[in-house]
């Protein structure tokens, strides 16, 4: 089922929103100082490709870099980032078939929101971070 979830969310939402996280990365690493931003980029366009079946943790070796950075992100990207899955979810959730892609387009709000110091796990391993 999460194959036929992701395929469908490839072909009508996934690939839009990961090409837009890629260009978005690529002109972060043109500059050397966002470069850390260009890397969440496309760790969350690969996520955007395939979301059913992976979820996002903690990354618990994180410093307080990734917080100094997720509050310069938030305040750049960010909330403009977040407002457009909302946006689009929103229609998705009026289809009966697109009610789970439009889940999915919400559960992407977290990882815009704020990226660096998360990691993206498949769902069965969601605790391996921890070590649990």
């Amino acid at each position: 089922m999460k194959t036929l979830l992701n395929v469908i969310w490839l072909v009508f939402a996934g690939a839009w929103l990961a090409l837009g996280y890629v260009a978005a990365g690529i002109v972060c690493c043109l500059l050397v100082v966002t470069i850390p931003f260009g890397i969440a980029s496309f760790r969350i366009a690969s996520y955007v490709l395939w979301p059913f079946g992976r979820t996002v943790v903690e990354k618990p070796t994180a410093g307080a870099w990734s917080t100094i950075g997720n509050v310069i992100w938030v305040l750049v990207a960010g909330i403009w980032l977040a407002v457009g899955h909302v946006a689009t979810a929103i229609p998705l959730f009026v289809s009966i078939i697109g009610i789970p892609m439009g889940i999915a387009n919400l559960k992407l709000i977290p990882v815009s929101l704020v990226p660096l110091g998360k990691e993206i796990v498949p769902t069965d391993r969601a605790f391996a971070a921890y070590g649990r």
